[in-house]
C-alpha cells in the first residue's frame, strides 16, 4: 500500500505520453477529439491489449500500433454491446413473462407471495424485503395506480410485479422456487433447462450491467458463470466448455435462446457478421474455439 501520487493530465499531455510510450498517433486531431469525448481512462482498457508486457508494468506498445487500431477495437466493443443489449432485453422481457404467467396460473395473482413456495424461508423473506424496496421506489404508472387503490395484499399481483422487479432478483425468486416443475415451465419458454436457466440468469444479469455501464466486453473474463447446457444437440455441439468465463458461451446461447424468443429477428445474423469484424482478429481473447465456424449455430449464419 502507497499513498496514490499521480498527477493529472492535460490532453495534450496525454498525447506526449502515448506517443512516449511508442503509440502511433497518425492523426493528432482525432486524438484529442477521441480523449475529449471518450477519455484517457476509457480508452485505456483497450489499448492495454495493444500493450507490450502489460503484466510487468510496462506500458510501452507493441511496434506500429496506431491510435487508429485502439479506437476501432474500441469502437468494435462498442458495438457488440449495443447488439447484446437487444438480445439480452428480448430475453429478459420472456423470462419476465413466463415467470408471471406460471405464478399467475398455478398460483394465482398474489400466489408468488407464499412463502411455502420457496425453499428457505431466511431466503424468501430476504427476496420479499428487496421487492418491497423496489416497489416502493418504482413510480410507474400502474404502480402508483395499486398505491392509491389497494391496501391488501399490499404488493400487487404477480404481472405488475413482473414490471418493476430487477432482473437480479427475479433470479433470485426463481432460483429459490421449491417446485421444480414451476421452474421448469418457466425456463421453457426461453429455451433451456431449468438447471442451465438458473444459472444462466444470474450470468445475463451480469453481462447486461457491464453493457448498461459501457464497460469493456469483448475479452473480458465473467466472475458469473452458468452450466454448460447438454441439449439440444445443436447448442451442445456448439458451446466450448473450456470457453465458460468467456463471451463465445455468451453469445452461443443467445443464438439458441433468440431462436426461440424472437423467430423472425435478423439478430443472429447480425451478430454472427459482427464478431467476423473483430478488428483484431483475435476470436480465441473472446473464448472462441478452433473451428467456431463450422459449429452447428454458427455454420448456417456464415455460410451466405
Amino acid at each position: 500500500m502507497r499513498p496514490f501520487n499521480k498527477p493529472s493530465k492535460s490532453i495534450p499531455d496525454q498525447i506526449a505520453l502515448l506517443q512516449e510510450r511508442g503509440l502511433v498517433i497518425n492523426d493528432v486531431p482525432l486524438a484529442q477529439h477521441s480523449l475529449g469525448h471518450i477519455s484517457y481512462y476509457r480508452l485505456r482498457a483497450y489499448w492495454l491489449y495493444f500493450e507490450a508486457a502489460p503484466d510487468s508494468g510496462d506500458h510501452t506498445f507493441k511496434p506500429e500500433t496506431t491510435f487508429e487500431a485502439v479506437l476501432a477495437l474500441y469502437e468494435f466493443d462498442r458495438r457488440l454491446r449495443l447488439a447484446l443489449m437487444d438480445a439480452l432485453e428480448r430475453i429478459e422481457v420472456a423470462a419476465r413473462g413466463a415467470w408471471a404467467h406460471q405464478m399467475a396460473m398455478v398460483y394465482g395473482p398474489h400466489g408468488y407471495l407464499n412463502a411455502a413456495l420457496y425453499r428457505r424461508t431466511d431466503l424468501f423473506q430476504a427476496n420479499l424485503d428487496q421487492l418491497q424496496s423496489e416497489y416502493d421506489r418504482s413510480h410507474d404508472v400502474f404502480v402508483n395506480h395499486y398505491k392509491r387503490t389497494y391496501n391488501n395484499p399490499p404488493l400487487p399481483p404477480v404481472w405488475m410485479a413482473a414490471e418493476f422487479i430487477s432482473f437480479g432478483l427475479l433470479s433470485k425468486f426463481f432460483s429459490a422456487l421449491g417446485g421444480r416443475a414451476d421452474r421448469k415451465s418457466i425456463a421453457r419458454n426461453v429455451g433451456f433447462d431449468d438447471r442451465v436457466f438458473q444459472g444462466l440468469m444470474h450470468h445475463l444479469a451480469t453481462v447486461r450491467n457491464v453493457c448498461a455501464h459501457h464497460g469493456r466486453l469483448w475479452n473480458r473474463s465473467f466472475t458469473v458463470t452458468f452450466p454448460i447446457a447438454q441439449n439440444p444437440a445443436a447448442l451442445a455441439q456448439t458451446l466450448a466448455p473450456e470457453a465458460d468465463r468467456k463471451l463465445y458461451n455468451t453469445l452461443t446461447t443467445l443464438l439458441h435462446s433468440m431462436a426461440i424468443v424472437a423467430p423472425n429477428s435478423n439478430w443472429p445474423k447480425q451478430i454472427a457478421t459482427l464478431v467476423t469484424e473483430n478488428p483484431v482478429g483475435d476470436f480465441a481473447a473472446m473464448g472462441f474455439p478452433e473451428g467456431w465456424r463450422e459449429r452447428p449455430l454458427w455454420a448456417p449464419l456464415l455460410s451466405a
